[in-house]
């Protein structure tokens, strides 16, 4: 088994006290980290290692966990500009995910992913589209990414209907998706079932893709709510109440419910979150650029809400960056409650040991602790635009959170495997990517129809 002894500046380890290791080291043996050294214990004893990674300009730190993303999105950045959700979805979205052929599927999520790794994430779980699933998994897998996948199932779409199927369809493709993909790579790729949002489901199909998660351990699943006000007049039209409360009285509101969004929730769903443990996927960025609203973070953590980071969709967004989504978590809660609020280390907590907690993988990953899973980032904080003063151990949190991006990422690690060493992709060819990605796009647009 090969032994990988990393040592940078410091370690921030997001463990149960936010320990910070100034000169101490990383023992990482095949997939897992089966040391978290200090100074002390590696300067006492020799640590037999194949390679030793000398960064004594590094800090190191578990890998960003993004809860919600859409890798079949990713080709249609800024082609959605300036609407609010359901224009979103009805003028560009729908149309173009239903155009998507395998070739075009497979170029969207490799460039999402080489963007998502390039800035940090080691962990997503994506919801994908209707069709070419296979392709989103296949190109997944061969990235080194941990991720928790699953087709979108949409069994009603009045604003577009080619991109929907049967209630049997969505049901029966899923489920032999779940057989074929849950657990593969060592156990580095899970399934999500997914139903889009309240108005693409019958009810039929939301409970028995919640009942589907029961025979496989560990899934969960995943879906939109309360997102945005327009959507939320629907939901009462159609089902006499609010979304949270909609999927209580269905039975399929507990801790395996992922909901991304929650902006606008009533006092009785806050209550219903907290108690049947559901998890809400916070994406601050998406819900400021589609106009949606703030969600009230702060609140949710208070009543022990499971709260996490993802930077949606590309087209909603227009970054996959972690970075991005941790800043404005922080900082859209502020001017409410005070500058005290969501402070640096809860919020890097948000993108890392909170997001393995929400997938219910904190066992593995989210923290560097000995006997996790190898998934870890090498920040360097001695760039420019961080400044003389930056990386003080007091301070590290605020620094990554305020004054870092993707250009201070310097390595990704996941299970023990470099996917990004000192600036340069393992295993995508961003270059190839880039090029595919253009021509894709071009295909998919003219056989678009676009309002």
């Amino acid at each position: 088994m090969k032994r990988t002894l990393i040592k940078p500046r410091a370690i921030l380890t997001i463990d149960a006290g936010n320990t910070v290791i100034e000169g101490g080291a990383l023992l990482v043996a095949g997939t897992t980290l089966e040391a978290v050294l200090t100074a002390e214990a590696l300067g006492s004893r020799h640590i037999p290692a194949d390679t030793v990674v000398d960064a004594p300009t590094l800090v190191a730190l578990p890998g960003f966990i993004q809860t919600h993303v859409h890798l079949c999105q990713t080709l249609f950045r800024g082609l959605a500009e300036d609407v609010e959700l359901l224009d979103w979805l009805q003028r560009r979205i729908f149309p173009l995910e239903a155009a998507h052929s395998a070739s075009s599927m497979a170029a969207s999520a490799q460039c999402g992913l080489a963007e998502l790794i390039r800035s940090g994430t080691t962990t997503i779980m994506d919801m994908g589209s209707v069709r070419h699933e296979e392709e989103v998994v296949r190109v997944v897998t061969e990235s080194g990414i941990r991720a928790f996948v699953g087709k979108a199932m949409m069994d009603v779409n009045d604003i577009h209907p080619p991109l929907s199927e049967s209630t049997r369809d969505a049901l029966e493709s899923t489920l032999r998706q779940a057989e074929q993909w849950h657990g593969t790579a060592g156990g580095r790729i899970r399934y999500a079932v997914a139903p889009r949002f309240i108005l693409s489901c019958t009810d039929p199909l939301l409970q028995e893709a919640h009942a589907m998660t029961r025979a496989f351990p560990g899934m969960l699943f995943h879906t939109h709510a309360s997102e945005n006000r327009h959507e939320l007049a629907a939901v009462r039209a159609r089902c006499g109440m609010d979304n949270i409360e909609y999927f209580e009285s269905l039975g399929i509101l507990n801790e395996r419910t992922c909901l991304a969004h929650c902006i606008w929730l009533n006092d009785r769903e806050v209550d219903l979150l907290a108690g049947r443990r559901a998890r809400v996927l916070h994406c601050p960025s998406s819900n400021l650029k589609l106009g949606s609203g703030i969600a009230a973070i702060p609140r949710y953590r208070s009543r022990g809400i499971s709260v996490s980071l993802g930077a949606d969709g590309a087209p909603c967004n227009n970054t996959l960056n972690m970075f991005q989504e941790m800043r404005l978590a922080a900082l859209i809660q502020k001017p409410i409650h005070g500058p005290t609020a969501m402070n640096a280390w809860d919020v890097l907590r948000l993108a890392t040991l909170a997001g393995a907690e929400a997938l219910g993988i904190d066992q593995e990953t989210g923290s560097l602790e000995a006997g996790k899973r190898a998934d870890l980032i090498l920040l360097d904080l001695t760039k420019l635009w961080n400044g003389p003063w930056c990386g003080r151990t007091g301070q590290l949190a605020a620094d990554i959170i305020f004054s870092c991006g993707p250009e201070n990422v310097h390595s990704v690690m996941v299970d023990g495997s470099w996917l990004y060493r000192d600036g340069l992709h393992t295993t995508l060819d961003s270059a190839r990517i880039l090029i595919d990605a253009r021509s894709e796009l071009l295909s998919l647009l003219e056989r678009t129809p676009l309002s």
